[in-house]
């Protein structure tokens, strides 16, 4: 099979230009009318939209020459096999190994933890999501396989949502649903979308448009769900450190 590496490429660059001109506008207005940085400043922010700039278009680029064909190609060839249960352990895996590639979550746990002054660490963060993505991807890979509608598995998903946001702190709950944003990146949505189509146009009775699809609203909602309650599970030791904080006061009081 031949690779046109470039076949497209013009196409990707207006993309991507049309993308990043708003924002450069944007920032222009702010800079001579608010910020007025020094121009040490702006010379690093130059070279970080230019490095952005070109870094999402080589991105884009292999997403659609490389990642696209290669997840739909190993959809086909996972979705001729004769044990399909073995779908579901694959798919937790490669979801758990997406989000822990992807660029945006990156970003969004080391935010969380400079703001939360490291009160809540990277890696906490950064397994919470992968391992909710994975077990998302593994969920979709049994509605494949089944057949079963996705929303059978969407609207208990929110009702257990909005039921933890009622006894998770609203900083977790804030987290939580920008999760469900970032979480459902580009990684995400290339490869693994192109990964079902490719299962569901294989497995017999599935259909690629009916089935192919919706993956990525159970990745959006995965983060949610766990970041939730991983807000649960804070709040209780937050609630034990209380308590033995208050324990070794009447202690040290009793003893004076």
């Amino acid at each position: 099979m031949k690779i046109h590496i470039f076949d497209g490429f013009s196409h990707v660059l207006y993309e991507v230009a049309m993308a990043l001109i708003p924002l450069m506008i944007f920032f222009l207005f702010f800079q001579f009318f608010i910020l007025k940085l020094p121009l040490k400043k702006l010379k690093d922010i130059a070279i970080g939209m230019f490095l952005t700039f070109w870094g999402l278009v080589f991105f884009l680029q292999g997403v659609h020459i490389g990642f696209l064909p290669a997840g739909e190609a190993m959809g086909k060839i996972l979705g001729e096999m004769d044990f399909l249960w073995v779908l579901v352990p694959i798919g937790f895996v490669l979801g758990f190994v997406a989000t822990f590639a992807e660029p945006a979550v990156s970003v969004l746990i080391h935010q969380v933890e400079k703001v939360s002054g490291g009160y809540i660490p990277q890696k906490v963060m950064l397994y919470t999501l992968s391992i909710g993505v994975a077990t998302s991807v593994a969920l979709a890979m049994v509605r494949i396989i089944f057949g079963i509608p996705i929303l059978y598995f969407i609207i208990p998903g929110y009702i257990i949502a909005l039921i933890l946001i009622r006894f998770s702190s609203r900083t977790f709950t804030a987290i939580a649903f920008d999760s469900g944003g970032v979480a459902t990146g580009p990684m995400t949505a290339t490869f693994l979308v192109a990964l079902f189509v490719g299962i569901s146009s294989t497995i017999e009775g599935r259909d690629p448009l009916m089935d192919g699809f919706g993956m990525v609203a159970l990745v959006a909602l995965s983060p949610i769900l766990s970041v939730l309650i991983l807000g649960l599970l804070y709040g209780r030791k937050e609630k034990e450190n209380e308590r033995n904080f208050e324990q070794a006061d009447r202690a040290v009081e009793h003893e004076s």
